[in-house]
């Protein structure tokens, strides 16, 4: 195999290298992930491309939807009902496409809808993770509970990571696209027996 991962009960570092648990599925392409969904997903159900953001565990696919004429109407109220019919009428097709999707890559599929400016994710994974603070970072995180910014740790940091998501979305893409570049050279590499 290449790239050097055996897989669960595989000695090595895991997919990826560094920090990814030994059970976590391969890296993916993610322009291959990219042509597979639009080579499955029915004409018509989005006015372009599906936005797809792909992560250790899961997938999850956004999609635009035409927007309505809402008339005389609310526009927002407008927009919230055709996302909700679009939910509805779809589920059965999702499922499928959601199951076929995570047998290839073995990763969970979420999905969402945007409508001007409503953006809605059905449903998605809240995956636990593991880490050990010091004392001066469980203060951080305690400061912010006690404030009332957070009811938890665990919802203050996660706080805490999309605060840094936000502004730091440049510089987060290019490290991304250099990690790329790394486990593309590494899948090139040698066989290793």
């Amino acid at each position: 195999m290449r790239g050097g991962w055996r897989g669960p009960g595989g000695r090595g570092r895991g997919p990826g290298g560094r920090g990814r648990g030994g059970d976590a599925p391969p890296p993916v392409d993610r322009a291959e992930v990219a042509g597979w969904f639009a080579g499955r997903l029915p004409d018509g159900w989005f006015t372009g491309p599906a936005e797809l953001t792909v992560d250790r565990d899961e997938i999850t696919v956004v999609g635009t939807l035409a927007e309505p004429d809402a008339g005389a109407g609310d526009a927002a109220a407008a927009r919230a009902g055709r996302i909700a019919r679009f939910r509805e009428e779809t589920r059965e097709q999702r499922m499928a496409v959601a199951d076929a999707a995570q047998a290839r890559y073995g990763r969970s599929v979420a999905w969402g809808a945007t409508c001007g400016d409503v953006r809605e994710v059905f449903t998605n994974l809240s995956v636990p993770v593991m880490t050990r603070l010091r004392q001066p970072e469980r203060l951080v995180l305690d400061t912010l509970v006690d404030a009332g910014v957070a009811r938890s740790r665990s919802e203050a940091l996660a706080w805490a990571v999309r605060l840094v998501a936000q502004n730091t979305d440049a510089w987060l893409g290019e490290l991304r696209a250099a990690m790329a570049s790394v486990e593309e050279v590494r899948t090139r590499g040698p066989v290793v027996d």
